[in-house]
């Protein structure tokens, strides 16, 4: 059907990442968590772990004060498991007016550990991600465990539930660990490039303050800083990315290279 009368049909999303292995490069770059208890989490204590890993079974390791409350409270409840939530905060590397650009809840159990349970779980968290703090473990730390039952991921491609097996079996995107560093870099050293891409924004938001706001194998995502609202729009490559000479030329596209296009 088509005419003035006709309804509009609404562009296509470009293509992004799924849920799951979005919510693994959240958990991969280890960002910002709090923990709160699941009884009532708007209005719970917020407490921000001494520091935090995300395993692949989306198991939470907690390392917290021997004598913060929550430990107590572990060892106190039923089974010695209390349910909590742990949110992981995906935040902008440059600064942003609005810097959150996704939430990850992962939902379950707070367990208390046994010094021997503890000590081998300090052990399994250092061979994946060594931190001096995890000898603080028994000399006045404790470290604890968040069971997993649900997860939640928000972003700007919406609000998913990510199933516990998808997000065990998905990898991080492959340029999540350097994803903060390249955009730092686009944002203090290539304001050129970033200009030239405004080329790809609807005409509505080309008067805007446009940032580099994310990074994966599928495209860029520029944050378009308005009068009126801030506006985050996705580039997307032609082709998902797996390596750094391929997203060098996907970039390159984007922004117009002649000499790349007549390559391609």
């Amino acid at each position: 059907m088509s005419g003035p009368g006709a309804p509009r049909t609404p562009a296509p999303r470009p293509p992004a990442p799924h849920p799951a292995e979005r919510a693994r490069s959240i958990a991969a770059v280890s960002g910002r968590a709090t923990l709160v208890p699941a009884a009532d989490p708007t209005r719970g204590e917020r407490t921000s772990p001494l520091l935090h890993h995300v395993h692949a079974d989306a198991s939470v390791s907690v390392l917290l004060p021997d004598d913060h409350e929550l430990v107590g409270l572990a060892w106190q409840a039923p089974r010695g498991e209390l349910a909590a939530v742990v949110e992981l905060v995906d935040q902008a590397p440059v600064p942003l007016r609005e810097p959150v650009r996704g939430l990850l809840w992962v939902t379950g159990w707070l367990r208390a550990l046994t010094h021997d349970e503890s000590r081998a779980l300090a052990v399994e968290v250092a061979a994946e991600r060594p931190d001096p703090r995890l000898l603080d473990v028994g000399h006045g730390a404790a470290l604890l465990a968040v069971v997993p039952a649900t997860l939640v991921l928000a972003d700007a491609e919406g609000t998913h539930p990510v199933d516990l097996g998808a997000f065990s079996a998905a990898e991080p995107d492959p340029f999540a660990a350097e994803e903060a560093g390249w955009l730092r870099h686009l944002e203090l050293s290539h304001t050129d490039v970033v200009g030239a891409l405004v080329r790809h924004l609807p005409e509505e938001l080309r008067g805007g303050h446009v940032r580099p706001l994310g990074l994966d194998r599928c495209g860029l995502r520029l944050r378009v800083e308005a009068t009126d609202a801030d506006h985050d729009v996705r580039l997307a490559f032609s082709r998902p990315v797996r390596d750094a000479a391929e997203l060098s030329a996907e970039l390159r596209r984007l922004v117009g290279c002649p000499f790349l296009a007549a390559r391609a």
